[in-house]
Parts: structure tokens; sequence; C-alpha cells
């Protein structure tokens, strides 16, 4: 256990560490901003979980940008946090014994490399886009509502008032659909979203 990011960074390079959960408020640098150096330093799959008493959207948006998988807003029960610690070390367990690509048109994601080409050329994505679109990927051609979504991208349930999918499916858009002519993802009014061909 580290007492603040400085520290906890250390203790990262000297461990084998499987999770983090992080708080957002820590002295010296806060938990943003180490998601943000753990990424960096490579660890692009080590699962996050954010803790905070922050609760807006634009404060979980900004938790998740940092490099956070899931965020856990405060109070909590601590029953709750270990569910989600034991969902996100699972779904860790479960990446690494894929040996596949999903695709769709010219849009290609492979599950071991973390790699994501569209018409040949990589797409970089964060690690919660890229959780999003291997969901939407898994499912396409099947309209999935912004509470499946939630449940299953982030397995946690935000109040449902939140925007964060509309968000993550618009930065995927911009990364995904913006330079081509040919759209894969949809949004189906009043349903949810879904990929597939025009």
């Amino acid at each position: 256990m580290a007492y603040d990011g400085l520290n906890g960074l250390e203790l990262l390079k000297q461990n084998q560490i499987d999770l983090v959960v992080l708080d957002i408020i820590l002295p010296g640098i806060d938990g943003r901003e180490v998601a943000k150096k753990i990424r960096q330093m490579g660890y692009s799959t080590l699962p996050i979980i954010m803790l905070t008493a922050l609760r807006e959207t634009d404060n979980i948006v900004k938790g998740l940008d940092a490099g956070a998988d899931d965020y856990m807003v405060k109070p909590f029960k601590f029953k709750e946090l270990l569910a989600r610690i034991r969902a996100r070390t699972r779904k860790q367990g479960d990446l690494g014994n894929t040996n596949q690509k999903l695709t769709i048109e010219d849009l290609e994601l492979d599950m071991d490399s973390k790699i994501v080409k569209r018409a040949g050329k990589d797409v970089n994505l964060t690690s919660t886009e890229f959780r999003l679109l291997e969901y939407l990927l898994k499912n396409k051609n099947r309209v999935s509502s912004r509470i499946e979504i939630l449940e299953s991208v982030w397995d946690i349930n935000f109040n449902m008032g939140t925007n964060v999918v509309d968000v993550y499916v618009n930065y995927l858009r911009n990364k995904i659909d913006k330079k081509h002519k040919n759209k894969l993802i949809h949004t189906v009014i009043g349903m949810g979203y879904v990929i597939k061909s025009e």
C-alpha cells in the first residue's frame, strides 16, 4: 500500500501488480495524474479502479480519460469494491486467453496485441475506448442500450442520467468513423448503439 502517488509509482516499478485501486485526492500528485503516468509507463492493460467523492459526469469522464477502467463514488460498500476487483481481474485473465480478432468491414481489433486498425491504419484508443469497441464488435448488428453498455464495459451502475456512454461513443466515432465515408457506429434513437455495416 502507498500513501501518496509518487510512492505508488515506485511500488509499481518494483513489484508484480495485478490491479491498482487509486484515490483521486492524494498528497503530491493526484490520482488522475498517477493513472496517466501508469499508462505512460507502458501498463496499458493493468486494471485501475478510481475512488472519489466527485460524482459529476465531467469528473467521471476525466478519471476514465486519465486511464482508469472503473470509477467508484464515495461512500460505497466495501463488498461492492471487492466485487469490482474480482470482475476486473477476471476480465484480465479472460483477455489473455482470447487469441482472436474481431472485425467488421475494414475495421479490425486484435485482442492479443490490443491493436485496432481501420483500412489498414492503426487507431490509437484508450483502454476504455478499446473495451467499448470490443463490446460493440462482440455484439455487432445488435442494438445495445446505454445501461447494457455501462454494466458490460464499466462493470458499474452509474446514475442513469449520466452521459458517459454518449461521450465515449463520440470519442470512438471521431477515431474510427470520422475520416471514412462508410460509418460503422450507429445511434438507434431511444434504444442505444450498434456497430454494423450501413
